[in-house]
């Protein structure tokens, strides 16, 4: 048996001693839609209902903000937003628009313990990217200050990075962006006060400010609001010195369609 048929044989065998454990969690654990509950064929899948809720997004947006058109306006045209204020980063890309069951995957997620979503949270946004995550030679999370991580035992942010280094086989830098500052809650504040929240709240680790010099970094994070997070932690990632800075969301706030 050569080389190949090996390498089959053993992934069969794999396959074949993982199923009669597989089934069981099934039985134990029945594969329920995490937007209503309801019995569904698989793990992390959704109902009809529930998919038919998601507004993603798709083309035409902003070349930069990523926001969508309601309409088709021709190739490369930006938003009023992007050309009055054009942000610190370079472009934003998100997955889905945060409302319903997206709103309610988020909060899973970073609130309920639910981190076997983000494979599939990963997979939607990696799709999102729009050709970013292939062409980017790194993806860094928005992390959260140790205090916040303590309390809360993980980051969302990183978890999805996780899978979407994993599914991308893009280098994850889980340590290289540090949040420095304990900053108060984003929840309920204002555009302004959200910026003063978190102006300094991130530096590089000192060990590690060679991994973003002249890189292309997608910097990921679980939703996009007013972009005072991301546009802070951009701001260190560029007085380091990378070269690119694609912000990566799971979801982002839209208030009507242009």
């Amino acid at each position: 048996m050569g080389m190949m048929g090996r390498e089959i044989s053993l992934s069969m065998l794999g396959a074949g001693l993982k199923r009669p454990w597989v089934a069981l969690a099934d039985l134990v654990y029945p594969p329920a839609c995490p937007g209503c509950g309801v019995s569904v064929g698989a793990h992390r899948g959704l109902c009809p209902t529930c998919w038919s809720g998601i507004r993603f997004i798709e083309r035409p947006y902003c070349e930069v903000l990523g926001s969508p058109f309601s309409h088709d306006l021709g190739a490369g045209i930006l938003c009023a937003e992007a050309i009055a204020d054009p942000p610190v980063f370079d472009r934003l890309r998100s997955a889905a628009i945060h409302d319903g069951i997206v709103r309610d995957l988020v909060l899973s997620l970073k609130y309920r313990d639910r981190t076997d979503l983000a494979p599939m949270m990963a997979g939607w946004m990696l799709r999102a990217s729009d050709g970013m995550v292939a062409a980017c030679d790194a993806i860094i999370p928005v992390p959260l200050h140790r205090a916040r991580l303590f309390s809360r035992k993980y980051n969302q942010a990183a978890e999805l990075a996780r899978h979407i280094a994993r599914l991308s086989g893009k280098p994850l830098l889980a340590a290289t962006l540090l949040r420095i500052k304990r900053t108060s809650r984003q929840v309920g504040l204002g555009a302004k006060a959200r910026q003063d929240n978190v102006r300094g709240a991130f530096a590089l680790s000192e060990q590690r400010a060679a991994d973003v010099f002249g890189r292309r970094i997608v910097l990921v994070d679980d939703v996009y609001t007013t972009g005072a997070t991301v546009a802070a932690a951009t701001r260190a990632l560029k007085k380091a010195g990378a070269a690119d800075v694609t912000v990566l969301t799971f979801a982002r706030v839209v208030g009507h369609l242009i």
